[in-house]
């Protein structure tokens, strides 16, 4: 779920290219660099992936989603854009499945694996733990965080959302990346920066020959990454982290840099970027504080934060956006918090 984001030409955030490839082609976006786009079956309807042309082979940078239409796409793009040629590695910038979905598939035809420690540890532990209904430990962090009773008992008997619908299995065997390594991709050098927040470490990768930077979902234009806490760990902050990260990242940030992103399209203008990401949270920060004069649950802040309308197909994810942003006022000292007896936490500023 996104808070409202600025955006626009005007300000200083600039996109060089006006479109994105159609689906089974490529965008070339600098020699030895193809943009291609994949589909999602999400609100946020596709996912962008690279190809870094090695010279004997390829590096493909995220994969998208596991299903027939995608491996279907990646079939013509290796018979076509691809030339053939085989992928030799997979870098994945963190664990969720629009970007792992295929690293998988793509080990199994012989490409080597390279990502951080823990975006391995947590697909290879998600994709074995498969679920046909969801735990009693989501149960109580939906409850905690004040789903609407229809709807909690609606969702106590579907089947979630599973890594494995949508990720192929993940054999042993990958090689780590970490903060401030170097990989030769694509005839550069890539400065490894890891990032925090939407995803625990996320790499990003800063090139030391030209003016690229692969951001993933850390570095996005006109929206923001989902900043979210769930029931594996109910009390983190993960907007402290994405709001530390943010900063870390300023000092790297020249505004000629071409930011390839993992959704929408790449644009440069990243030093105004981060300050617009980071002020945007500070933003609802307030918004949230001040509509917690009154006691309110999670689920009661939607409007505060995102200032629209939820629909049913994000409810999931602003549910838990409104979660990470109430855990950070409460490590701050701005918000404190009370269980109700129906196993719902209020949460009440101190102001």
């Amino acid at each position: 779920m996104d808070i409202p984001a600025q955006r626009g030409q005007a300000d200083g955030i600039r996109y060089p290219f006006d479109r994105p490839p159609e689906r089974g082609e490529a965008t070339e976006i600098a020699p030895g660099i193809l943009w291609l786009r994949l589909p999602l079956p999400t609100p946020l309807d596709h996912v962008n992936v690279y190809a870094l042309d090695d010279g004997d082979g390829w590096t493909v940078i995220d994969t998208g989603f596991d299903g027939r239409t995608t491996r279907a796409i990646w079939q013509a793009v290796l018979a076509g854009p691809l030339a053939g040629k085989p992928v030799r590695r997979v870098v994945v910038t963190h664990y969720h499945p629009d970007h792992i979905g295929l690293a998988g598939w793509f080990q199994a035809m012989g490409a080597e694996l390279v990502t951080t420690r823990t975006s391995w540890l947590l697909a290879r532990m998600l994709v074995l733990d498969e679920q046909a209904v969801p735990g009693a430990e989501t149960l109580a962090f939906w409850r905690a965080a004040g789903m609407d009773a229809a709807q909690l008992t609606r969702r106590a008997v579907e089947r979630p959302f599973n890594f494995a619908d949508v990720v192929a299995p993940l054999p042993l065997g990958y090689r780590r990346i970490a903060e401030g390594a170097t990989l030769r991709i694509g005839g550069r050098d890539w400065r490894v920066r890891i990032g925090h927040g939407h995803a625990p470490e996320h790499a990003t990768f800063w090139s030391l020959d030209d003016n690229l930077v692969i951001g993933g979902d850390q570095l996005l234009p006109s929206i923001s990454a989902n900043i979210g806490v769930y029931a594996t760990e109910p009390d983190a902050d993960p907007l402290g982290e994405w709001l530390e990260s943010c900063a870390a990242f300023q000092p790297l940030a020249d505004d000629g840099q071409l930011v390839l992103p993992g959704h929408k399209l790449p644009f440069s203008g990243l030093p105004l970027r981060l300050e617009q990401m980071i002020d945007n949270h500070v933003a609802a920060l307030a918004r949230l504080e001040a509509h917690l004069s009154e006691p309110h649950t999670a689920a009661e802040c939607f409007l505060p934060l995102f200032k629209r309308h939820i629909a049913e197909s994000e409810y999931g994810l602003a549910l838990v956006e409104a979660v990470a942003h109430l855990n950070h006022l409460l490590k701050a000292g701005r918000v404190v918090r009370e269980m109700r007896q129906d196993g719902a936490w209020l949460w009440q500023s101190l102001r």
